[in-house]
């Protein structure tokens, strides 16, 4: 379901729509966000967009044979995303603040319409296979952690045979700052050929993506800028506080 606002206070809104929680009578939502610059971005994975589908196994392999960390496929694939090789896993957030900053971080896209995927993990949930249902159950938990994977299946062959289309997620070790700073989390699709689109469109109960206008965006990049939403902060290092910099200040002219 797309919604499509018209001001920052009906983002606002939008992000937090179905947030309240009458039983423990705190704000408390069960969507994760993912923020994107144009409208027709996919949700298609970098394995996916580069054609790599084939070559999944093959690639995780030569990372776990080159890398030193870790021990579990799970903690290998997602440091392995975290360093650019293409997976079947995708970023996202708890925070839709992060989300919107990734809606708008580059001036070069502020003539197109931006967008926030927001999907219902509590609901996801519902698709998953008896086995990690259980594991869920067990844990009282909502989101799985690597360790929870594991205890299920040890390898992507034996997810893979766990059957059906689902999508999961799951909170990634705390592999530097800046996953803690973004807040991430990645979701991890049944098989690394599922469209995630194709899944969360069939059942639009799932999802919601809030459409940020073309003529929204240098307001929202703004005030993300004075809640302290930035690269700075999202990217510690050297690294990211020259991204912010040169984005900070460059001139509006430029777009």
């Amino acid at each position: 379901m797309d919604v499509r606002v018209a001001s920052w206070i009906e983002l606002q809104e939008a992000v937090f729509t179905d947030s309240w929680r009458p039983r423990i009578q705190r704000f408390r939502s069960s969507f994760v966000f993912r923020g994107v610059p144009r409208v027709s971005h996919t949700l298609d994975t970098s394995l996916q967009t580069g054609a790599f589908v084939a070559h999944e196994k093959h690639l995780l392999t030569s990372f776990r044979k080159y890398a030193v960390h870790g021990d579990w496929v799970w903690n290998w694939l997602s440091l392995a995303k975290h360093h650019g090789l293409p997976t079947r896993l995708l970023d996202w957030s708890y925070s839709p603040y992060v989300a919107m900053h990734f809606a708008t971080e580059n001036f070069r896209d502020f003539n197109d319409d931006g967008a926030l995927w927001c999907v219902d993990y509590q609901k996801t949930n519902e698709l998953l296979p008896p086995p990690l249902r259980e594991i869920l159950k067990s844990d009282n938990a909502n989101i799985f952690t690597t360790e929870m994977l594991n205890r299920v299946a040890t390898s992507l062959d034996d997810f893979d045979a766990l059957g059906g289309d689902f999508l999961l997620f799951f909170e990634p070790p705390s592999l530097d700052e800046r996953i803690v700073n973004q807040f991430a989390l990645f979701s991890l699709p049944s098989s690394p050929k599922l469209s995630l689109e194709e899944l969360l469109k069939g059942r639009e109960s799932l999802y919601r993506r809030i459409i940020i206008p073309a003529n929204l965006k240098w307001e929202v990049r703004d005030k993300l800028d004075q809640a302290n939403i930035t690269e700075r902060v999202l990217f510690p290092g050297l690294d990211g506080l020259s991204r912010w910099l040169a984005r900070y200040y460059a001139p509006r002219s430029e777009t």
